[in-house]
């Protein structure tokens, strides 16, 4: 699954782009080699000591003292300083760069609808389906859905059962802030232990259902309360990965100002930053109940294109491409049943 390159389709251009992967050949070697012939060292990499030790060393790094430097630097990884709120002299190690703020509220434009839901993040999408009918069924790919909210949460795994979701994959360069993606009240918010498997797409295959194996925060929204998505139950999964210390919950109505836990029964704005995570490459996930979102056109096209390189799709022995999309960016709409 590591030997192909990996392609997705980015939104604003229709272009297929090839992704640079960082440290593909330790990722390589740590879900390959140290996995079958050191699993010891594998377990003690994934857990959440050794996942804190790879990210200190990879990511207190300090960047070069020197304006110019430190452009270079950005520029290589593909990061906009146009876009940065803090002074560009502030970020000197990969930490902070990858704990930027962003003027969201030019650069990352959100549609008035308020039937619209969002994308929670920068990232690169795929959706899919718990309904065997469905084009888009893709249960046991990417998570099990019934470890995914945990044992002690029965109710979740009924109210969405055979329902959709969305996968959202950040990838170390992009702005790591989560926003909500619909507008409702918090009804249950609690964190599940485990463990800190990467991203990358090679490791997720052969993983196989990593993300719901791995540390996650859910944050389970009513939709259907006045100033709502009207989307019904929808249910945010931020799972950590390999280097990723924690989420932090920090949701902001002003920009970045006055951050605040989320805690249930709070009202939580569409489009408005909710986490962090920090730092590195991470995925969240968004579980919709059964006939309540009709996902936009195009994510659905790109995901069958041909001629794409995806390890996803020669993992999976699917067509399974991914959209690079922007966060508030809109990647549905509401089915209301009032």
């Amino acid at each position: 699954m590591f030997a192909i390159q990996h392609q997705y389709i980015e939104r604003d251009s229709g272009r297929v782009c090839t992704e640079r992967l960082f440290a593909d050949r330790a990722v390589k070697f740590l879900y390959s080699n140290a996995r079958e012939n050191a699993p010891a060292l594998f377990n003690a990499l994934t857990s959440a000591w050794g996942s804190g030790l790879l990210g200190y060393f990879h990511y207190k790094t300090i960047l070069s003292t020197k304006v110019s430097g430190k452009q270079d630097i950005l520029q290589s990884i593909g990061i906009n300083r146009d876009e940065c709120v803090d002074n560009l002299n502030s970020l000197d190690t990969f930490e902070k760069v990858f704990e930027r703020k962003i003027r969201y509220w030019k650069c990352r434009p959100m549609t008035e609808n308020p039937c619209a839901i969002v994308s929670p993040a920068d990232s690169r999408a795929i959706i899919g389906s718990f309904c065997e009918t469905s084009s888009l069924f893709l249960k046991g790919k990417f998570f099990d859905y019934e470890e995914l909210f945990g044992c002690n949460k029965r109710e979740w795994l009924s109210a969405f059962q055979k329902g959709t979701f969305a996968v959202f994959r950040l990838t170390p360069e992009k702005y790591h802030y989560n926003h909500a993606p619909v507008a409702g009240k918090v009804v249950d918010f609690y964190e599940i232990d485990g463990d800190y498997h990467a991203c990358n797409p090679g490791a997720v295959v052969t993983m196989v259902t990593p993300y719901s194996k791995n540390k996650r925060v859910v944050t389970v929204i009513d939709t259907d309360v006045p100033g709502g998505s009207r989307a019904g139950i929808v249910a945010m999964l931020e799972i950590v990965a390999l280097m990723i210390g924690k989420i932090t919950q920090c949701y902001s109505e002003i920009k970045y100002e006055f951050p605040q836990p989320v805690s249930t029964g709070m009202f939580l704005k569409k489009g408005l930053p909710k986490s962090l995570y920090l730092p590195g490459s991470s995925t969240t996930v968004l579980i919709f109940q059964k006939g309540r979102v009709r996902f936009a056109e195009d994510l659905i096209r790109n995901m069958f294109r041909q001629g794409v390189e995806s390890r996803f799709s020669k993992g999976f022995g699917m067509p399974l491409v991914e959209t690079d999309i922007r966060v508030r960016s809109c990647i549905g709409n509401a089915i209301s049943n009032l």
